[in-house]
Formats: C-alpha cells, sequence, structure tokens
C-alpha cells in the first residue's frame, strides 16, 4: 500500500472519493469538503492510500488548525486534563483526524476490505496525521468518533477513548409519514398529531426554499439561537458568512424549509439529502415570533416529510436535547474522541 497527501479533495475524482464517503455520511462527503476548503481558521490536507494498482482504499482529511471557532471542537473545552510526563495538562492537539463539523465522524476505508487490509490502512492513516502533527510541534485527534469507527480505530492508541455526547438517528420505516407515525408508541402518536394540527391551524407560512435564496434572513435566526445559547462570538456577520460559504458551495443540495410571517421569517430548518440519510445542519426560530410547536415541525416532522419524498430512510438528527429526540423515535449511540498525547512523549501509541 502507499500514501500520498494530497493538497485538495478536487485531487481524488467525486465518484472515487464518494465510493467510501457515502456510506460514511454527509460531513466527509467530496462536496461538502470542497466547500469546507474554503474555511481560513484551518488548513486541510487529505491522506490517501492506494494499493500497488493504484485503487482508493481508505483516506482521511487532515485538518491543521489556526483558529478554531466552534467551541465544541476545541480540545480545551471538550478534552479531560491530560496529566503525565511532558508538556503537562496544557498540551491539546491542533491537527484534527477526519471531518471537523458535523459532530459525525470516521476514518474512510473501501466497501469490502477485509479486517488486515483494513487494520493496516487506518495505521498508515495514523501514521500520516501523526507525521503532519509532528511537523507542526502538536499532535492529532479524531473527534466525534461514530461507536463503530472508535472500536476499529482505538486500538491504534495508547490513550482509551473519551465520551464527548451522544448522537440521535431517527428511523424512517415505510414510504410516508404515517408509516413513521405507526412506528411510534401510540401515547407518541397522539402528540406528534397534536403538534402538527396546532402549528398549522397557527397559519405560518410555510415555504420550501433553497439556502442561496435566504441565507442572510437565516444566518440572523441562527445569530440570535446561538448567542441565546452563550455562543457570543456568532454574530450576524459570522453566521450568515457561514451559511452563505454553504449555500456556495452546496448548491441546490442545501434545502430549507422555514415560516414566514409576512416577509419576516420566524423560523427555518437547513438539511440535506445524503446517501440514505436526511441530515439536519441548522435550526433557529425567534422566540418573540412563536407558532405553537414550531421548533418540533421544523426540526422533524416538515423534514421527515421531505426526507419520505426523497426516498432516504432515516433523520440524523445529531446531538444535545437527546430525550426529545429519543420520544420522536430516535435511536441513540456515543460519539468519541481519541487522542495521540502518547506520540509527544515518543511512545509508539
Amino acid at each position: 500500500m502507499i500514501t500520498t497527501i494530497a493538497e485538495s479533495v478536487h485531487a481524488v475524482p467525486a465518484p472515487e472519493w464518494e465510493r467510501l464517503a457515502r456510506p460514511a455520511g454527509l460531513y466527509l462527503s467530496h462536496r461538502w469538503l470542497a466547500g469546507e476548503e474554503d474555511d481560513p481558521t484551518a488548513d486541510t490536507t487529505y491522506a490517501l492510500v492506494r494499493d500497488h494498482d493504484g485503487t482508493l482504499l481508505a483516506a482521511a482529511p487532515l485538518h491543521l488548525v489556526h483558529e478554531e471557532p466552534n467551541d465544541a471542537y476545541r480540545p480545551a473545552d471538550v478534552l479531560p486534563p491530560q496529566p503525565g510526563p511532558g508538556p503537562g495538562p496544557g498540551l491539546r492537539p491542533r491537527v484534527i483526524a477526519g471531518a471537523r463539523r458535523g459532530y459525525r465522524n470516521t476514518a474512510l476505508t473501501a466497501p469490502g476490505l477485509d479486517a488486515v487490509r483494513r487494520d493496516t490502512c487506518l495505521t498508515l492513516l495514523r501514521d500520516a496525521a501523526r507525521d503532519l502533527a509532528r511537523r507542526n510541534g502538536t499532535t492529532h485527534w479524531w473527534p466525534y468518533l461514530t461507536a463503530e469507527a472508535t472500536a476499529l480505530l482505538a486500538p491504534l492508541y495508547a490513550d482509551e477513548p473519551v465520551h464527548l455526547e451522544h448522537d440521535a438517528l431517527i428511523p424512517l420505516p415505510g414510504t410516508d409519514f404515517e408509516a413513521y407515525l405507526a412506528s411510534l408508541p401510540a401515547r407518541r402518536r397522539v402528540g406528534v398529531r397534536r403538534e402538527r394540527r396546532e402549528f398549522t391551524a397557527a397559519g405560518p407560512d410555510v415555504r420550501h426554499l433553497v439556502l442561496a435564496d435566504c441565507a442572510y434572513d437565516a444566518g440572523v435566526l441562527l445569530a440570535g439561537h446561538q448567542q441565546d445559547h452563550g455562543h457570543d462570538r456568532d454574530g450576524i456577520d459570522a453566521m450568515t458568512a457561514l451559511l452563505k460559504r454553504q449555500a456556495a458551495s452546496m448548491g441546490s443540495a442545501a434545502r430549507v424549509v422555514a415560516a414566514y410571517e409576512g416577509r419576516r421569517m420566524t423560523g427555518f430548518c437547513l438539511y440535506y439529502h445524503y446517501a440514505a440519510t436526511t441530515w439536519i445542519r441548522a435550526v433557529a426560530v425567534d422566540r418573540t415570533h412563536p407558532a405553537p410547536h414550531m421548533y418540533f415541525n421544523l426540526m422533524y416532522y416538515l423534514p421527515i416529510e421531505d426526507a419520505y419524498a426523497h426516498g432516504t430512510t432515516a433523520l440524523h438528527a445529531g446531538m444535545t436535547t437527546i430525550e426529545p429526540k429519543r420520544r420522536r423515535g430516535a435511536l441513540i449511540s456515543g460519539l468519541y474522541a481519541l487522542t495521540d498525547r502518547a506520540a509527544a512523549f515518543g511512545s509508539p501509541g
């Protein structure tokens, strides 16, 4: 096997990359990563493992972070202190391996690899991340790994995995919203029907848009949502710039369902259909212009309707506020971090 480093995901033909990425999810897709390359807060390269015939067997984006605006990706905020030899508990990795956004991460390996070749590929990806980190005087980590990815990568690292969060995925059985409802307990079915009925009776103007057509309005709402949750750096300029960059890179794939009062957007949900899953990216509502159960309709029910129309079979609802997601049928799994602290002290890890 041969490991190379590419300066851009564009160096890999999209179909070749997607053969590995589609089972992994949106945040490791070719198009998403291409858009994230414009983020000035990190330099991204790509570790590629090929066999001697040139077939791509494994890959991982490697992000050298200069400034991390998202608290959830700042090691000092999410990793426990690391006592031991060397620089001490202040040591934190600056290289992120895998996905840097979306809170769902894995190493990319080709479908059908046997265990020996898969493990060899993972070792080579680890070594590429370790080499980049050492050349920049730091270490690397894999944040928000799925449980399956953690089980495969953990044997390559000396430190135990760190549980970071829980992740929610809502299965969408059958072919329409009624099939989703039928999958819920009877009491929850009554609650969902009531929430949908009362929201509709309030008469909001519900619109289905592409993000490019409403990025500023959505950015204003998202900035208010972020600041309500203590993220004071996420002002209107930052949030609208973020959404405009996503709109430019993702085009018509960036779908929005929004509620309006006249010309004023009062709530929105940004989501993507990718592979067999619909991925919720951002939700925000204007609390000064409430409609009954607006959040639940924008976050769950309206995207689920569109998911069925599009033919996906699950809704990725993400982390935090896990119990409301569980009550709406979500399966809950863990998200973990692996760090390479031992490499900073000369241990083979």
